[in-house]
């Protein structure tokens, strides 16, 4: 089915044709339309126009109005103010547009225009480390954007950066060298809490011997040397830590209602065979100097406290990679190998200057630009109550596992409160309570502006009231709960009714939708579909309030309104799919 024609967009259009033809000399104005209060939009573009025609606005607006045609629209026009158009629709029009946005499986949401290759790079734990609370925001966030980009028609390639490279694994592997049963069981064969609590004890063990036998720290250092210069044994060794890690961070992924995939993990050590590449090209094409022996990059904007420049270090004096080689050479891969038109990195906002300048070496390489850009989608901090960062009691960092069984608890609580009025099993509940609880979490994440800090209040999350997906999803299942009850009536369109103020409301933010999901694309913004989401439901709260669905006075009304549920239900379910988060058919 052809995408659907917003209403705004059908009005702009009429009012840009009419704005043409009515003042030739002002060119292709735009009419800065938006929705009003006191009209179903206003249109503001007069005003400048006015000043630069040198009129009078009221005037010009008067000729704006003469010259639109007679349409099946637009119901009324009114000049307001100096020069202000206050727009109202036809109750045809907007109900015809939604049924023609029922009728598509994509709820009538266009592609984009023209998509590309998207790689977004995110989730990205460590080796042999526990995930924490910090790991949360990158995955959230990164999984909702994956979704999003790929509904508006992208081509999505996931990458998890994760930490699987560095002087650390050779004390780690020196010791699994000595004691070389200890990860002997296959990645089936226990769960992700007996994974982490084997890296645990390994990691524990290790650093142990490293810090009281001189002997086995020789030995480790030397176990460095031999994993980075690819030694067979080393390396099998070392992939029985990444397998270990996996088995622990596909478990908490799964908590988190996330699926991650092998082919998508491709961590440091994917791009060792490319860094003496890459640091060869970058000093060939001057793009990187020397300086005290080590590869720099320098840039006139960067400068430390003495007013010196704070080079990008690519390879060390001591002929070490740095970060930024792994990062070029992951730029390089993406772009040449995958064809990536775009780079997104959901990373700490503390990275940036990194990033910025990592982003511009690749410009200057000409690995970027003509068509190919990298942005990171920089996230802030995740805060306690008190607005410090979210910490135990005893000041220890939180488990990300913890925190996602805490928020589970709570919500099944909460379900459990209503489970007899909603008939709900004891399975229905503890289903319902992940579904809640994990929703909780990644819609307080989501719906604060990615680059902001946060507080992570659970007792917040998880409640009835307010913005918050338990919020949704209530009135999700309430929504469904009244078409389960229509006792044979059926949802259908009537385009010859009148709509009530609350269904005119609901109607014409349903229509938002695709240009809603366009904007969150574009600027990679999913806290303004959890915005739209909340303003969706509060409408649908208003409706409900004010116009009975099933004991409507016509059998009519009763089916346009459970059209309208219908639509809004749907609606709901996709948005909150798109963010990674469950509607559950009954709260």
């Amino acid at each position: 089915m052809a995408p659907v024609t917003s209403l705004a967009s059908t009005v702009d259009q009429r009012i840009a044709d009419a704005l043409s033809a009515a003042l030739p000399e002002a060119g292709s104005a735009d009419p800065l339309l938006r929705r009003s209060d006191r009209a179903d939009f206003q249109a503001n573009g007069i005003l400048a126009l006015a000043k630069k025609l040198k009129g009078n606005p009221r005037e010009l607006a008067g000729q704006v109005v003469a010259a639109l045609a007679a349409n099946d629209v637009i119901k009324e026009i009114e000049v307001s103010g100096p020069g202000f158009l206050n727009i109202t629709l036809t109750d045809r029009a907007i109900t015809e547009t939604l049924a023609a946005r029922a009728a598509d499986d994509r709820l009538g949401v266009p592609f984009a225009a023209h998509p590309g290759t998207t790689v977004i790079d995110y989730a990205q734990p460590n080796v042999a480390k526990e995930m924490h609370v910090g790991h949360l925001r990158s995955a959230v966030i990164g999984a909702a954007m994956v979704e999003i980009l790929e509904f508006t028609g992208e081509k999505v390639v996931r990458r998890h950066h994760i930490g699987d490279w560095g002087t650390q694994f050779g004390m780690l592997i020196q010791y699994l060298t000595e004691h070389p049963h200890e990860l002997d069981h296959q990645r089936g064969d226990i769960d992700g809490e007996t994974a982490m609590s084997n890296l645990n004890r390994l990691y524990k063990a290790s650093r142990a011997l490293f810090d009281s036998d001189e002997e086995f720290k020789a030995r480790s250092r030397d176990r460095v040397v031999a994993l980075q210069a690819g030694d067979k044994e080393t390396l099998a060794l070392w992939q029985k830590f990444v397998d270990e890690s996996k088995i622990y961070f596909y478990s908490v992924f799964d908590k988190l209602d996330m699926e991650i995939h092998d082919p998508d993990v491709v961590g440091e050590s994917g791009y060792n065979d490319m860094l003496e590449d890459t640091c060869r090209i970058l000093e060939e094409t001057g793009v990187a100097v020397r300086s005290e022996g080590a590869l720099c990059v320098f840039f006139d904007d960067v400068l430390g406290p003495d007013g010196n420049q704070v080079p990008l270090i690519v390879k060390k004096s001591n002929g070490g990679y740095g970060y930024a080689a792994t990062d070029l050479s992951a730029i390089r891969d993406r772009v040449t190998r995958l064809d990536a038109t775009t780079l997104l990195y959901v990373v700490d906002a503390r990275q940036s200057l990194h990033f910025k300048m990592v982003f511009e070496t690749a410009r200057r390489a000409g690995w970027l630009g003509d068509g190919t850009k990298a942005v990171q989608l920089a996230f802030g901090t995740v805060l306690g109550k008190d607005g410090k960062p979210f910490k135990t009691r005893e000041g220890e960092t939180v488990r990300l596992e913890d925190l996602l069984d805490e928020a589970v608890e709570r919500a099944t609580a909460v379900v459990r409160e209503k489970a007899d009025k909603a008939g709900l099993s004891e399975e229905d509940i503890l289903r319902n309570g992940r579904y809640v609880g994990i929703g909780a979490v990644k819609y307080a994440d989501l719906s604060t502006s990615a680059v902001r800090d946060y507080k992570f209040d659970l007792d917040q999350m998880v409640s009835l009231n307010g913005d918050t997906s338990v919020y949704l999803q209530y009135a999700y299942a309430r929504n469904r709960s009244i078409l389960r009850k229509a006792e044979g009536a059926r949802p259908v369109a009537h385009p010859e009714l009148e709509l009530a103020p609350a269904e005119r409301s609901l109607g014409l933010h349903l229509d938002q939708f695709g240009e809603t999901l366009a904007e969150v694309a574009a600027a990679y913004e999913p806290h303004k579909l959890t915005a739209y989401l909340y303003q969706l439901a509060s409408h649908y709260a208003t409706f409900f309030e004010q116009c009975p669905v099933l004991k409507a006075p016509t059998p009519e009304q009763v089916e346009n309104r459970l059209f309208l549920c219908e639509l809004t239900a749907r609606t709901l379910q996709q948005g909150l799919a798109l963010l990674g988060i469950r509607s559950p058919e009954r709260l």
